[in-house]
């Protein structure tokens, strides 16, 4: 395990003033120090909105942990052990979306481009697209589909885990949530901190969907203004879902050699998200796989990281 900085020219910057030295936790398994010569497929693991690398690696106290799956896991199947790859993707608004953003920086790029290379270049990896693998949870997942579409040159395999925000929810423009409603009275940074938690999400939508460079202190623009939805802005963010625009992405899909989601069947939104992507790949023939299990947004993660998701890519990847 290796918890190291990168320097990120693609985040320099971002009008949010978050580092561009990120932290990205590494996972070795357990022959990478053996003294051969061995190298290995490499898999980027995105985590999900509000969490960061540290949590899912140990360093930090979380509901998951990936170290000991992984351990067990390649214990039983050497032959198929991986480098794991997580940049901490947590931002001032607790979430980058992994979109390129004015506000928040070239997140898309960081990760397929600059992260990619860095790692090729700093550890003993098999650099090629047929050995990498690009998954993630919740807004991980949507990261993990968002960037994999639009680079099938750079990963050969994709697994979604519980992936968020493919849709977008039809909104009766008379009535206005009230996590919308809230969003707009906040004027500061620390109110913005002390607010729940579906207020902060909004907020990092915008600063990744709508960034608004003219507009300070948080340059975004939010989809209600003066108490009314801002149609220009709810079309910009539906233009980010990835069910909204999979047609013009398929060709490059289907470059993909494997792709695989799934999402428990009380995380309902999600579950029905996910029904909707498999009906679309369906529609176009293209493999995929495709479950809804017993389970909410975050209790059976950890089993189905070891049962389906590892097993993906190590009959996936190339070794």
């Amino acid at each position: 395990m290796q918890r190291i900085k990168v320097h990120s020219k693609l985040l320099e910057g971002n009008l949010s003033g978050d580092s561009v030295d990120r932290y990205v936790s590494v996972y070795l398994p357990a022959s990478y120090k053996s003294g051969n010569k061995k190298k290995y497929p490499v898999v980027y693991f995105l985590h999900g909105y509000t969490d960061n690398d540290a949590k899912f690696y140990g360093f930090e106290k979380h509901w998951m942990t990936l170290p000991p799956i992984l351990d067990t896991l390649f214990s039983k199947n050497p032959a198929h052990e991986m480098i794991i790859v997580t940049p901490d993707a947590y931002t001032l608004f607790q979430g980058s979306m992994y979109s390129n953003s004015i506000t928040t920086g070239n997140w898309e790029d960081f990760v397929a481009k600059e992260l990619v290379n860095y790692i090729d270049g700093h550890y003993r990896t098999l650099a090629q697209k047929d050995s990498r693998g690009l998954c993630g949870h919740s807004m991980g997942g949507y990261g993990a589909l968002r960037i994999g579409e639009k680079n099938p040159d750079v990963f050969s395999s994709v697994y979604l885990l519980s992936p968020c925000c493919l849709n977008s929810t039809p909104m009766a423009t008379e009535s206005i949530p009230p996590q919308f409603q809230r969003a707009e009275n906040i004027k500061t940074i620390e109110e913005l901190q002390q607010s729940d938690f579906f207020t902060k999400a909004l907020f990092a939508s915008a600063a990744a969907w709508s960034p608004n460079p003219g507009n300070p202190p948080f340059y975004l623009d939010l989809p209600v203004k003066n108490g009314i939805i801002q149609p220009e802005v709810m079309l910009k963010w539906d233009a980010n879902r990835p069910l909204n625009n999979l047609d013009q992405y398929i060709f490059n899909i289907k470059k993909l050699k494997a792709l695989g989601f799934d999402a428990g069947d009380k995380d309902a939104g999600i579950a029905e998200s996910i029904r909707t992507l498999d009906k679309e790949l369906n529609k176009y023939s293209i493999p995929h796989e495709f479950e809804i299990y017993t389970g909410d947004h975050i209790n059976r993660v950890s089993q189905r990281i070891e049962d389906k998701m590892l097993q993906f890519f190590s009959k996936n990847l190339a070794f």
